[in-house]
């Protein structure tokens, strides 16, 4: 019954959100910064799976988001739309409505194979190496996108506001927010679902001592290999997403910057926090865009900021901690408190 009312309450909230941006209520504005919102909740959260409950130090997050933003912008307007690249639409733009997410699992997927790539050789790699490895596949993907000139090299690649545009055609409603909230939920149920049951156990246990745990038969391999795919994997989810906000992708949007944006949103909710997680990707996408008058200076407020939050409180806003740990009351919605490997 708990995580029915927590789920009824989310759709409650969902709903009110389309409901006020279609009447006028949530200007362009306040929609755009939503859905950055929601998809920063879901790369923070990604990533802490395997920086925070895991232990490890992957530096290349943007990567397996690019990989996503890729895949799925060009399935989507190759299938859905007419473009100079790919010619007319193989199928109906109608059903853009209905394929949108398989699409989007698709990008998914591409997106945790490419993170497949990285748990293989991290299986003998920890620490440093693991993060040199994981920055050394987000140039990669860079420099292989930039020099791809079918999807547009380093110009960039568009048409995907087209594809919103013909789901807006059948229900004239803020579909690409829609998809956010939708994905956000999804995102979050998964992670919190995977950390807290048996096997999600392991990933803990490989965070707190991998020898122990290989003692204790944690195929500590599989492991790894699990939490990378779907981390990545949920990370082309929220690329795919970004690349149809916007409706515009290029190469630079993935570079080493963006993977930093990530870590410290991590690093400021609190290693193996899901709630501090999502807490510290709404409180750094409204930092950003509070600053962005200052342009580049920007850019030194922040990484300030977050050395003054080091110094002060390393562990983050909310440490090892979630929300039902300091509100107990909130545990009749989000169900019992959790137990900590």
């Amino acid at each position: 019954m708990r995580s029915y009312s927590s789920l009824l309450s989310y759709i409650a909230l969902g709903v009110l959100a389309v409901i006020a941006s279609k009447t006028g209520i949530l200007n362009a504005y306040v929609q755009i910064v939503l859905m950055f919102i929601g998809i920063n909740v879901i790369l923070s959260t990604s990533l802490n799976l395997v920086n925070g409950y895991m232990g490890e130090f992957s530096v290349g997050h943007a990567g397996f988001m690019a990989v996503g933003a890729y895949i799925t912008s060009v399935l989507n307007v190759m299938l859905f739309t007419q473009s100079s690249l790919f010619g007319p639409p193989l199928l109906n733009p109608s059903s853009a409505l209905f394929l949108f997410p398989v699409t989007l699992l698709i990008g998914g997927i591409g997106a945790a194979l490419a993170g497949l790539l990285v748990a293989i050789p991290s299986f003998r790699t920890r620490g440093d190496y693991l993060a040199i490895i994981t920055l050394a596949v987000n140039y990669i993907v860079k420099s292989s996108v930039e020099n791809i000139q079918v999807i547009g090299g380093a110009r960039g690649f568009m048409g995907m506001r087209n594809v919103i545009n013909s789901m807006q055609d059948i229900i004239n409603i803020p579909w690409a927010l829609v998809w956010v909230i939708i994905c956000v939920g999804a995102t979050v149920w998964i992670i919190y679902r995977f950390v807290n049951s048996t096997y999600g156990k392991g990933i803990v246990a490989v965070r707190d001592d991998e020898i122990a745990a290989e003692i204790m038969s944690v195929n500590t391999q599989r492991m790894k290999m699990v939490a990378f795919m779907l981390s990545s994997g949920l990370a082309g989810i929220a690329g795919g997403l970004f690349a149809h906000v916007l409706g515009y992708i290029n190469p630079g949007t993935f570079t080493i910057m963006k993977s930093t944006e990530v870590l410290v949103m991590v690093y400021l909710g609190g290693m193996g926090s899901l709630s501090g997680s999502v807490l510290s990707a709404i409180l750094f996408t409204i930092i950003l865009e509070a600053f962005r008058p200052l342009q580049v200076a920007k850019w030194v407020v922040v990484p300030l900021l977050l050395i003054l939050l080091m110094l002060f409180r390393p562990e983050g806003i909310m440490g090892h901690r979630e929300l039902t740990d300091i509100f107990p009351r909130l545990r009749r919605w989000f169900g019992a408190k959790e137990e900590r490997g």
